[in-house]
């Protein structure tokens, strides 16, 4: 099995095009048309995790957090990230980041924290916009059930918990072909009227390739007409943080305690317990303070993530409560969430969760 078959199963996951601007998701190091022997899933890139690579005969690491980050200009093994590079190339080992990407979709880094904690009626927190298009094409009576089917079937019509949705109107269409068409129908420099369906249907902008490769392909006309409108919706799977409800109010207390049983968590930091029963939880995996008021406008009862700055808890100002369990705690079940996506489609691979705690964080 190639590299590539394993990092595009993830990516038809969590497409790179949604990770965020100042991110660097994607294969860090390595040839993607080599051969994969072996996948090791960590949070972090560390000595440590390389080690266990080359021990468990895995030339294929997928990280969460990106192992470059920031520019490097050299690499010559001055500092922890160029000397673990250096060791990565000397023996031959690739490494791939599932990141912001994995974190921006309903069913990524947030929704494990979520059936964790027994959340129902998770929605996206803070949905993103402009990630949605419109296709318009118009086709014969005859052929339109295949068209439809053919974009349904590569990730078209998609509207949160629907999929197959299209709208279709019925009506004319006029086309003169010249001497050098060879028309599906019509005659040659006679004007042709046909009956056919105008179909709209939306689709992600990451899709687009390989949506008008299947409308030229299920089409069939030599000339498809159709048109693509960018759309200002909020994408309802696809945005930061989560938000949804426990089965019934719990204790703050109670709450509390059952997240650091199920995080492992040395301490939670929180601002002021201003409700004694909570319900509705929001939460982010890692660095999630810039959706304090998201979550306020949501009307959470609470916030989880990690990275709360000092400052940042006044932003609570009573009317919800901020837990920070901390950055690794709120992402470390990422590598369940992987090891299950490439388990289920490639069950006879050898993919291995990584034994390592790479959290560089202690407590006394």
């Amino acid at each position: 099995m190639l590299i590539k078959e394993i990092t595009d199963h993830i990516e038809l996951q969590a497409p790179l095009s949604l990770q965020e601007s100042y991110d660097n998701a994607g294969l860090i190091i390595g040839d993607k048309s080599s051969e994969a022997k072996g996948v090791l899933i960590c949070i972090d890139i560390t000595d440590e995790v390389l080690e266990e690579a080359i021990n468990k005969k895995c030339n294929l690491i997928i990280s969460h957090h990106p192992l470059i980050f920031k520019g490097i200009k050299k690499i010559n093994g001055k500092n922890f990230t160029e000397k673990l590079i250096i060791k990565a190339i000397k023996n031959d080992l690739a490494i791939y980041a599932a990141h912001t990407n994995l974190d921006n979709i309903i069913k990524g880094v947030n929704s494990i924290v979520a059936d964790k904690l027994g959340l129902k009626n998770i929605t996206i927190l803070s949905p993103k916009k402009d990630l949605l298009k419109k296709l318009v094409t118009f086709c014969p009576l005859s052929h339109a059930d295949n068209v439809r089917q053919s974009l349904f079937n590569n990730g078209a019509g998609n509207i949160g918990n629907y999929d197959n949705c299209s709208f279709n109107i019925e009506g004319k269409g006029t086309f003169r072909a010249n001497e050098n068409a060879n028309p599906f129908v019509g005659e040659i420099n006679q004007l042709h009227y046909e009956e056919e369906v105008r179909i709209e249907i939306i689709f992600y902008t990451y899709q687009e390739t390989r949506i008008i490769e299947a409308l030229l392909k299920s089409h069939p006309y030599e000339e498809v007409a159709y048109d693509i409108y960018s759309l200002q919706n909020e994408s309802t799977n696809i945005g930061s943080g989560i938000i949804g409800e426990l089965e019934n109010e719990e204790s703050i207390d109670e709450f509390l305690s059952k997240i650091k049983d199920i995080t492992k968590a040395k301490g939670i930091r929180h601002s002021k317990i201003i409700k004694n029963k909570i319900k509705k939880i929001a939460l982010c995996g890692g660095s999630g303070s810039f959706l304090i008021h998201d979550a306020i406008a949501a009307s959470a009862d609470i916030l989880i993530t990690g990275d709360i700055k000092y400052h940042d808890f006044f932003e609570a100002d009573n009317k919800i409560i901020l837990a920070d369990i901390g950055h690794y705690e709120s992402e470390q079940f990422t590598k369940e969430l992987i090891y299950s996506l490439l388990i289920k489609k490639f069950p006879n691979f050898a993919v291995f969760i990584s034994d390592i705690n790479t959290n560089p964080i202690f407590y006394i």
